[in-house]
């Protein structure tokens, strides 16, 4: 029986045009079959393809005796540069067969094996750039592995030197090349009177493709004129073709001169982009990685018979590969156009279908790979497994006599480049919360992808330019040399004396709490140096005190932190022999097994391998609400220990502070972005507590998934700012400029106003600590009955107060980001994303946060940023899995973009896909005051999506007399532990900590009521969280 293949609806004349992102042109197709499924059609313009995506389909579309490959639009394009050479010729040109008879020698064992030592001396240029950039220089990954792939294939292939590493911009080749490549694939969604009204850019692409050229034709005029070298470029230029024993035309070999430049390094540098990302990502995979070069190649040289001699490193670039193939997909074609052909015993092409297969999916397919299909696991990669694999499920090289000729040549390249990068280095992101986002041409890159590179222990930039070019390493290195000098000391001077202090921070309040110990430091002496946990690898100094300050994120370290951790776990003890440290933890008390887990172990380790504790580890609950009372009682112990014999500083301000009354614009401090406020509605009755439903237009180059979160950077209310101004007496255009000394966030010497300062850069919300209390009370002339609040509003309560505007600035930690739940699926508009919220508002106190995002209209900017949820907390990439979620009040939020998603999928796929069920149980007060989206959940009910159980708390007759979600969860409990227990179902929990405690007891005696005693049952729940169940709480 056929199925029918679907397609987005199409549009009058240009199709499915507006489906497809001009700059996002793979991503926007991988949306697309998220959407349709394994196979769908698209239409642009007149011209009508096919893509696939799963790797049963492609498995069959590699059958070489039905199909073969096609030159897509993308191609056709680029012929007009490399015409008919080995990349884009099609099948019945003859100059493609001379070629590749030809060349294919100069591509075989023993030619790649000749190339080794022009190929180790391009990775050493870049290994010594790193080096001399010192360990805090921010580095382009994507540029310089195109400056090493690209230098590589030049020097190894024509003997032709860029010398990218010593040029601050690319090679001219490089930019022309990007640009004709992006061109390419822009011209093919461009109508005709779009080409006409792009004039320019058409000049320029001819302009481009004419530098190639001539950078070719100048290569061939020098190697003309001098000695042969056996080279790619010797054998193209005097090579013969076997089967008719005549050359090369010059022309074909421009042709392949501009295919081998291309395609020869713009592969081979997103590869290695894209692996050092995946490893950054994934600790435990980079400290497996670096631990077999330690095993096979130590700190000798790195030699030609080493890089047969790591399997884990070639299954972490095949894992890359299969993860983000940098060649997204090639177009095949029916052998035979005369007949209709059937693919997959179901779907019915015309003979002369064009089907693009799509790479970056089928790579990804869980029929193969798992639920885990979207994580970074090499071991899958590790030769028994990879031979096991299904035919159609990795194919970044292409397939059969079209494959890549070059992959022999690249594989070797990227093992040796990646070999000497971690033989050498200790990698970490520039920024621990960037998330991986594409650039596009023909091939795909990261975008912005930065990070910093520390030179392994005992090795320096002399040593290392001595090793790579042979010399022995035998001089100690001079970081070495300081370390074996240093003496600890657990109460230094403080006068001068340099304290380090690490942080890992989810949210950025251990990084607060990071930053004003540091103020304190400043003023009693110190010389304090902040930075992320991940900084520290290899470089916990013993000479000085060193401060952690960490929390735990579903039970793992935070983003900044886990490279940090894993390198502590495996680090020679005697490299930790000797650190003196404090440990500080925030943590959560509901969520008992994970409850400071990763401070807890910080100090264990630290503890067990010789390390010497100053003082007991601090920390505090934040279920409580007294973080900064917590760290100030725990941080006052702590200069006891290291500066007894100085005295707590009057006041808590470290910076001088001169006001003025001429405004300048203001500093903000986040990486963020702006998005456009579309729409901003109530969705709750009047007489209900007020939720809102918030739309925003992202920037394009913004992703997320269902179940992500969206991190806002709110403003201080304009009421609550005008209180302070009139509190100080000042006029609301005054403003600052810090002179001396230094804050964690307000930018120094740089005048701005009181009032962006004020709204935008600290919390004047936040409850006053003890700390602040006391110096309050020291400027008070009466004893502060009432020390509620913040400490605006005891300065409000008592008008005799008289502190500095600088002491009323230090008291405040800096504003924080906010991270709410996003409500809506890409799949519904990729650019555009909602959040739900419940407004805190009252007399007493207004939210920070919500009271801001209230206030927005359309129209208005807002900074944001994508946080992703833990890797649990998405929906099952297999589509047939059931879910159950369980929610209250806006903790609905990810569970709409569930919902959502699964609806446009099983709408999209025409019947082809199963969907499995869904269970949402969702508390309430009222149906008719607070239940929210109840129009889309009974729609989507109605076609069978979810089944929906309600809760009322305020009229449970209208609820089965259920009253809370829990309650609603224990009475339908049979149907639960029959998907739960029988069909594999996935679980998700969100709302308050409360409501994840109701969930989770209920759960608990679920499992009882299957025969299970109270504590294994506890234990088993416990043990499935993570795998088969996720909890989002927030509080």
């Amino acid at each position: 029986m056929t199925s029918k293949i679907p397609q987005p609806r199409c549009l009058p004349v240009v199709g499915n045009l507006f489906d497809l992102d001009p700059v996002n042109g793979t991503q926007s197709v991988g949306r697309l079959a998220d959407k349709y499924g394994e196979i769908f059609k698209l239409k642009i313009l007149n011209f009508e393809f096919y893509i696939v995506s799963s790797a049963a389909l492609v498995a069959e579309l590699c059958d070489e005796t039905r199909f073969e490959k096609k030159i897509d639009d993308a191609l056709e394009e680029v012929r007009n540069a490399a015409k008919d050479g080995l990349f884009t010729a099609h099948n019945d040109e003859p100059n493609w067969a001379a070629a590749h008879r030809t060349l294919t020698p100069a591509f075989g064992p023993l030619a790649i094996k000749d190339s080794f030592e022009e190929m180790h001396d391009v990775s050493s240029q870049l290994l010594a750039k790193w080096a001399r950039n010192g360990p805090d220089h921010e580095i382009d990954v994507t540029g310089d592995m195109t400056r090493l792939t690209l230098d590589s294939i030049a020097l190894c292939a024509m003997d032709m030197r860029f010398n990218s590493f010593y040029r601050e911009d690319l090679h001219e080749f490089v930019r022309a090349m990007n640009d004709m490549l992006t061109e390419s694939s822009r011209r093919t969604t461009r109508t005709k009177l779009g080409a006409l009204l792009n004039h320019g850019a058409e000049k320029k692409y001819f302009k481009d493709i004419a530098t190639m050229k001539r950078v070719a034709q100048e290569c061939i005029d020098r190697r003309k004129g001098a000695p042969r070298k056996k080279d790619l470029l010797d054998m193209m230029l005097y090579g013969k073709d076997p089967a008719t024993g005549l050359p090369l035309t010059e022309e074909t070999v421009i042709n392949n001169m501009l295919t081998f430049l291309v395609a020869g390094h713009e592969t081979t540098s997103g590869l290695l982009s894209f692996t050092i990302y995946y490893l950054l990502k994934n600790p435990e995979a980079l400290h497996k990685a670096q631990q077999e070069i330690d095993t096979v190649i130590g700190s000798a040289p790195v030699e030609f018979k080493h890089l047969s001699k790591l399997p884990y490193i070639e299954a972490v670039l095949r894992e890359s590969l299969r993860l983000s193939p940098t060649a997204p997909g090639f177009t095949v074609g029916p052998k035979s156009t005369k007949e209709p052909v059937v693919l997959g015993g179901k779907y019915v092409l015309p003979g002369d279908a064009k089907i693009t297969i799509l790479l970056t999916k089928s790579g990804r397919d869980p029929a193969v790979y798992g639920e885990d299909a979207n994580e970074f696991r090499p071991e899958r990669m590790l030769d028994e497994n990879f031979k096991k694999l299904p035919g159609g499920a990795w194919k970044p090289f292409g397939n059969g006599k079209r494959g890549c000729i070059g992959r022999p040549f690249a594989w070797q390249e990227a093992l040796l480049a990646l070999a000497l990068v971690l033989q050498n280095f200790n990698l970490r992101m520039a920024d621990p919360s960037y998330e991986l986002k594409i650039v596009e041409s023909l091939t795909i890159k990261p975008a912005g992808f930065y990070i910093k590179a520390r030179l392994r222990e005992n090795i320096d930039p002399i040593t290392l330019v001595k090793k790579l070019h042979g010399a022995p390493a035998t001089v100690e290195s001079k970081a070495d040399s300081v370390a074996n000098t240093r003496s600890g000391s657990a109460a230094p001077t403080p006068s001068g004396s340099p304290l380090t202090i690490l942080y890992g921070s989810s949210s950025g309040t251990c990084e607060n709490l990071a930053q004003s110990l540091a103020s304190a430091a400043e003023a009693r002496g110190f010389v304090p140096a902040v930075s992320q946990l991940d900084g520290a690898v290899d470089n916990l100094p013993k000479d000085h005190p060193v401060v952690l300050v960490s929390c735990t994120y579903e039970g793992e370290p935070p983003e900044n932190a886990k490279i940090f951790m894993q390198w502590l776990k495996t680090i020679d003890p005697a490299k930790i022999s000797g650190v003196k440290y404090a440990v500080f933890g925030c943590g959560h008390k509901d969520w008992v097994s994970t409850y400071q887990k990763v401070p807890r172990a910080i100090a264990q380790i630290l503890t067990d391998k010789g390390a010497t504790a100053l003082m007991e580890r601090g920390e505090t609950d934040v279920s409580q609400g007294a973080i900064f009372d917590d760290f100030d009682a725990w941080s006052d112990n702590l200069w006891k220990v290291l500066s007894p014999n100085v005295s707590q500083p009057e006041s808590q301000s470290t910076f001088e502070v001169e006001l003025s009354t001429m405004s300048r614009a203001s500093h903000l401090h986040y990486k963020l972005q702006n998005a456009k406020v579309l729409s901003n509605e109530r969705i709750t009755h009047p007489a209900a507590a007020e939720k809102r439903h918030l739309t925003l237009k992202l920037p394009s180059d913004m992703r997320y998934e269902a179940g992500d979160y969206l991190a806002v950077l709110p403003q201080n209310h304009e009421q609550l700012v005008a209180r302070v101004l009139r509190r100080f007496s000042l006029p609301w255009d005054t403003s600052m400029t810090i002179t001396n000394g230094s804050h964690a966030t307000i930018p120094t010497k740089q005048e701005l106003p009181v009032s962006v300062v004020l709204a935008g850069y600290i919390e004047l919300s936040t409850p006053a600590t003890r700390r602040n209390k006391d110096i309050l009370a020291q400027h008070s002339q009466v004893p502060l009955m009432d020390d509620s609040g913040s400490v605006l509003d005891i300065l409000e309560r008592y008008p005799d107060i008289k502190i500095p505007f600088s002491t009323f600035l230090s008291m405040h930690p800096s504003l924080r980001l906010r991270q709410y739940s996003i409500s809506s699926s890409p799949l519904h508009e990729p650019t555009e994303a909602t959040i739900t919220f419940s407004v805190i508002e009252s007399a007493a106190h207004k939210g920070t946060a919500t009271s801001y995002l209230k206030s927005l209209l359309p129209g208005s900017t807002l900074q944001v940023a994508i946080k992703k949820s833990s890797a649990a907390f998405h929906l099952p990439l297999d589509d047939s899995l059931p879910i159950i979620m369980g929610a209250a009040g806006t903790g609905l939020a990810p569970f709409r973009g569930f919902l959502q998603e699964r609806a446009i999928k099983a709408e999209a796929s025409q019947g082809n896909k199963t969907i499995g069920e869904a269970l949402l149980f969702i508390g309430c007060r009222r149906p008719d005051h607070d239940a929210l989206f109840a129009r889309e959940l009974a729609d989507w009910e109605s076609k069978g999506i979810v089944k929906i159980f309600h809760a009322y708390s305020q009229a449970p007759e209208k609820s089965s007399n259920c009253k809370y979600v829990q309650d609603r969860l224990w009475q339908e409990r049979a149907e639960v532990a029959r998907i739960f227990e029988n069909e594999g179902a996935r679980a998700y929990i969100c709302g308050s900590a409360a409501v994840g405690r109701a969930i989770g007891d209920v759960a608990v005696r679920i499992l009882m009521e299957e025969s299970e005693k109270d504590d294994m049952a506890r234990e088993k729940w416990e043990q499935w969280r993570g795998e088969r169940y996720a909890v989002d709480v927030f509080d």
